[in-house]
């Protein structure tokens, strides 16, 4: 399959494979979001040496593999096991100082896997950098990884021979809905943007997840199939999500759980009530590890002391929703949840979490792609804005996001409620600014009195698809 989207990272790959200086690069990103194969695919398999480490393997286990792998480019070099990593890579030393390639493309995958306990892993990688690649002119020099937080701490946040030697970092994020759509069209799946939208509200825009998807099948039989069916394909997806990020997964697995009861998320402090964890470091170091893998926002809100952490991983909401508690299997599943009580409101918390992750479609629906803008949320005892965009030119847009089958219909009693949060956040400004109410319906608004008085942007699921 083609590279989808990702234009981006296919320039900067460009760029640094192009370079005439030696390049250090870092990849990392959530689970199952394509970093290998973009990696691999852009470069067409062809690398001067390329290793992938092993889940759970020991320092023994991981020796023997880059033995192993070293024999598939170098028979000789390879059939000596390294005692260690220092040895391991003096080898990949001799071997690449063979080759007659321009540009020395080394890409080492899944570092975290390789870095197992007193392995020294790190302090070889960076003897060879700073020893060897960095002096040289030729040199490409990738890795990458799953545990976004081992990546940057350990390499972004390196203090000791790393610190400050990467040259490049690229977070590979999920797919935009348009790149999921064009991901499907590839795969012969024609739906609309409206079963895109739910499809991508249910797991999110993972190009794993969204190649487990069968072109012969509707989305509600897709998503039964996937996980209500007697033995679902991703039966056990979710703690093997965690686990293979996470030491000690069970704590990381109570902050998601406890985030996903509450539509705002919790403070701090209200996350450890929840929890019952203990306050220190620990608890600090776990939710920026969250953040960093995305499974976690970090926010404030206006006029707020303590930053809210909300849950924003679209199939770990889903799972809490609909997963975990389920005790029983049922060919249709999904199709006798649509329109009850519990998916209606899994459907509003899950398409504002979308509206989120499409922050730049939104902003240039409104023709403010080139504005500098904050965007917040507004939470008082009197009202409560999800989604605030403070525009640098003293316009503020406030956002309301419904998810309906129909246009939406602002009636009096909405109308209030909207009234009531526009004077409510006007009230909070210390100066005067232009607030305008944008409405993200993803099936329109309906044109009545209310909505002519109170609207000055409505923007369509459509639209969501821009870029």
């Amino acid at each position: 399959m083609k590279i989808i989207g990702r234009e981006t990272e296919k320039r900067q790959l460009k760029m640094l494979y192009e370079s005439e200086a030696s390049e250090f690069l870092m990849v990392y990103g959530r689970r199952r979001v394509g970093k290998t194969f973009l990696i691999r695919e852009f470069f067409n398999h062809q690398f001067d040496f390329y290793l992938t480490g092993i889940a759970n393997g020991t320092r023994a286990e991981q020796l023997m593999n880059f033995r192993n792998t070293m024999l598939r480019y170098d028979e000789r070099i390879g059939s000596i096991l390294p005692k260690n990593w220092l040895e391991a890579f003096e080898q990949l030393t001799t071997y690449l100082e063979k080759t007659t390639t321009q540009r020395k493309v080394i890409f080492l995958d899944e570092l975290p896997w390789i870095d197992t306990p007193k392995s020294d892993f790190v302090k070889a990688l960076e003897l060879f950098w700073n020893s060897w690649a960095s002096a040289r002119n030729d040199v490409l020099l990738i890795v990458c990884g799953s545990a976004a937080s081992w990546m940057v701490k350990n390499i972004v946040r390196n203090h000791g021979g790393l610190h400050n030697r990467l040259t490049y970092k690229m977070k590979i994020n999920p797919f935009s809905l348009r790149e999921s759509r064009e991901f499907l069209h590839e795969k012969g799946i024609k739906w609309t943007n409206r079963m895109i939208a739910e499809c991508y509200m249910v797991m999110g825009g993972i190009p794993y997840y969204l190649n487990l998807l069968d072109k012969s099948l509707s989305l509600a039989q897709n998503i039964d199939k996937m996980f209500f069916a007697e033995a679902p394909l991703l039966e056990d997806e979710f703690a093997n999500l965690y686990h293979s990020l996470f030491k000690h997964a069970e704590d990381y697995i109570l902050i998601i759980e406890a985030l996903a009861k509450k539509k705002t998320g919790f403070t701090r402090e209200e996350i450890m009530m929840q929890t019952k964890m203990s306050d220190g470091g620990g608890l600090t170091r776990k939710l920026d590890e969250l953040e960093q893998c995305g499974f976690i926002r970090k926010y404030m809100t206006t006029g707020a002391v303590s930053a809210l952490y909300q849950l924003v991983d679209f199939f770990s909401l889903f799972y809490f929703h609909f997963l975990k508690n389920a005790s029983y299997y049922d060919t249709d599943n999904w199709i006798h949840l649509m329109g009850t009580p519990k998916y209606n409101t899994w459907c509003g918390l899950s398409f504002e979490r979308l509206c989120f992750a499409h922050l730049p479609q939104i902003k240039q629906v409104l023709g403010i792609s080139g504005v500098s803008t904050k965007t917040y949320s507004y939470y008082t005892k009197d009202a409560q804005i999800d989604m605030v965009i403070d525009r640098g030119d003293h316009i503020i847009n406030i956002c309301e996001m419904k998810f309906t089958d129909m246009p939406f219909s602002i009636g009096k009693k909405y109308a209030d409620i909207l009234k009531n949060k526009i004077y409510s956040f006007k009230a909070s400004l210390k100066k005067p600014r232009s607030i305008y109410l944008v409405m993200i319906a993803s099936d329109g608004l309906q044109q009545n009195e209310f909505a002519t008085s109170l609207v000055q942007n409505t923007i369509m699921l459509d639209e969501l698809f821009c870029i």
